[in-house]
Parts: C-alpha cells; structure tokens; sequence
C-alpha cells in the first residue's frame, strides 16, 4: 500500500466540499501530517487555484443565507472556520442579502403568528436571535413577517 501525500489527503478533503485554509490545516494534521508540510502543501493548493478562502466564503455565506441564518450567526461561524474580517466583509458585501426580509421568512415559516401573550412572542424573538438575526431585524420580522408576501 502506497503512502498518501499530504497534498492527495487535502484534495480527498476538498473534493467533498470547500474548506477554509484553517479548516484543512487542522483536518491535515489530525491525519497526521507535519506543521510544515501542512503549510507548504496548502500554499501550493491556493497558488493551484485549488484551495481558496474567498471562494469558501462564499459558498459558506450563501449556503447559511438560504438556511435561514442571521449575519451575527454567519460571522460566529466563518470566525470558527479561522476566515479573517476583512474577507467576511466582501463575503457579505457579494451576497448583501436583506436581512430584514429574510428574518421575516424565518419567522413565518416557523410560526402562525406573532403569538398572543408577551411569553410567545419573547419565543419568537428568541428564534430569531438564536438564528443570529440582529435586533432591528427581529423587531422588524415581529412586525411584518405574517404581512409579506414572501
């Protein structure tokens, strides 16, 4: 059986999905490759055109968009994937997504209505938020979202 490069282990893992250059360091050296091979292969992997964490950005960003999910959540998890702010910025700013409309189809999907007593519609304010929509996006989605036609 033939050893496996640390470039075919990074490929193995990309041909699945995107990953952000943090990601597929520490899946690379969870197989037990070396720091600095980690390093050199992904350098490699980018110059190839292969490995880019603009492009996983915006797959990232798009793909929670249409799952229902807030910028504040968004930013939470592309933090955790090790993507840097500036790059987050132009994500968002590719997609600029109306953030209010999409916290209105959120809620009218989950729910009937705005809820009759303060305790079902703090739930409601609680669904949003935890889907990381901001405040004023939760403030208008309460207000509109069994409104519009979306």
């Amino acid at each position: 059986m033939r050893d496996v490069s640390p470039r075919d282990i990074a490929i193995q893992f990309l041909a699945r999905r995107e990953y952000s250059r943090a990601e597929l360091a520490t899946r690379m050296g969870a197989k037990g490759v070396e720091s600095d091979e980690i390093h050199r292969t992904l350098d490699q992997l980018a110059e190839d055109g292969l490995q880019s964490d603009a492009r996983f950005e915006e797959v990232f960003v798009r793909s929670r968009i249409a799952r229902g999910q807030g910028p504040v959540r968004i930013r939470v998890d592309l933090g955790q994937r090790g993507v840097d702010e500036p790059l987050m910025t132009l994500a968002f700013e590719a997609e600029s997504p109306d953030w209010q409309s999409l916290a209105c189809q959120a809620l009218a999907k989950r729910f009937d209505g705005p809820g009759a007593t303060p305790r079902e519609r703090a739930k409601r304010e609680r669904f949003l938020a935890g889907r990381g929509f901001e405040f004023d996006h939760v403030r208008h989605a309460m207000t509109h979202a069994w409104r519009e036609e979306s």
